[in-house]
């Protein structure tokens, strides 16, 4: 009789085990992958802006040395150009 149950698929609820009392767990899933992709915009977004905001500052003090007079222009743009290459 049990077999007979189990092979005419009476335990089967017929949702595939997500119907009942299964609870939120189909909730998880999502926040689960939404956790993930939430973290790697958080990691390579601070990279990302680190190494723009180092660049900048870079270029910012370049440019003030050349407007103050320090260093020649053939200098100022062979070292641009070095600084953006990187």
């Amino acid at each position: 009789m049990i077999t007979q149950t189990i092979l005419a698929g009476g335990l089967h609820d017929g949702y595939g085990g997500w119907h009942g009392g299964g609870g939120p767990w189909f909730l998880l899933f999502p926040l689960f992958w939404i956790a993930v992709i939430a973290t790697l915009g958080i990691v390579f977004g601070r990279r990302r802006r680190a190494m723009w905001g180092g660049r900048q500052s870079a270029e910012a003090t370049l440019r003030d040395r050349y407007a103050k007079g320090e260093i020649a222009e053939e200098e100022y743009q062979m070292r641009l150009r070095t600084l953006r290459e990187k």
